[in-house]
């Protein structure tokens, strides 16, 4: 599924420190590594949880490579809140040199 320009997006390296970060990959992909400051909502738990995400702020969805994120970045845009996706997922954040943290002792890296 290709959302193509339709999709408001930010590189990895641009997002700011202090933004409102959603991770909507599965369970064990954020164990293995994720940025410190994000909310992790599955995107498979999003419908039910929605009401967690605000709605005052810009919210930056962040997958494994993008695809995922660009999806719920859509789906909240035409919802009424103002995301958006993080070009290139955890992947790019990996490459970007910013920060990660695992849920073990293991570093952490992008399953």
């Amino acid at each position: 599924m290709n959302f193509g320009d339709d999709v408001p997006a930010v590189g990895a390296a641009d997002v700011p420190q202090d933004a409102y970060l959603l991770d909507v990959r599965e369970q064990d992909e954020w164990d293995a590594g994720h940025a410190p400051t994000a909310v992790h909502i599955p995107m498979g738990q999003l419908g039910d949880r929605a009401g967690e995400v605000p709605r005052d702020r810009e919210v930056y969805v962040i997958c494994r490579s993008g695809a995922r994120s660009a999806q719920v970045t859509v789906a909240l845009n035409q919802a009424g809140w103002l995301a958006k996706n993080v070009d290139g997922g955890m992947k790019a954040w990996a490459e970007a040199g910013r920060p990660m943290k695992g849920a073990g002792d293991d570093p952490p890296y992008v399953a």
